[in-house]
């Protein structure tokens, strides 16, 4: 029910800010009410272009991946066609960049089944300030930690 007293409440304001709407997560066993709002929220903010709000809701990276594999053998496509990028386009997050940072809050020090594909070369930070008291100077610290660091991709440094 939060989700969608936000979604009526919300929507209009951030379509009329430029904001496109994305979910990310199952929807198939959603309440047909829910299932309608999420799509309404997509239909009428897609165009635009101004920022994204990704919302996460029924969403696990397991069964993201899972779904992906699934979709990805239903259009018949043969095992040598697939690689990560086929993969990638099957994911939610399809046409959207990799995250750069991944931010934890409240002391947490894992991933909890959050964009495990896309994370792979995610730099992570974990800070105790639990989400409500997430702000500005938080996020600033977590900026200037992520510019300290030396990003590789999976490359091994090599010494000398």
């Amino acid at each position: 029910m939060l989700l969608e007293r936000g979604l009526e409440r919300e929507v209009p304001k951030l379509h009329r800010e430029g904001v496109v709407i994305r979910h990310f997560g199952r929807k198939d066993n959603l309440a047909p009410s829910l299932q309608k709002k999420i799509a309404d929220a997509w239909t009428l903010t897609h165009d635009n272009r101004r920022i994204a709000l990704n919302v996460a809701f029924n969403y696990g990276g397991r069964a993201e991946i899972v779904q992906a594999i699934q979709r990805i053998i239903a259009a018949g496509l043969a095992p040598e066609q697939i690689d990560e990028a086929l993969v990638s386009r099957y994911l939610y997050t399809e046409g959207l960049p990799d995250p750069d940072l991944i931010i934890r809050t409240g002391g947490e020090m894992r991933l909890s089944n959050f964009l495990i594909w896309q994370a792979a070369y995610a730099e992570y930070y974990a800070t105790s300030t639990y989400w409500p008291d997430f702000d500005q100077e938080e996020l600033r610290k977590a900026l200037m930690e992520y510019a300290r660091r030396e990003r590789r991709f999976g490359k091994v440094p090599i010494p000398g």
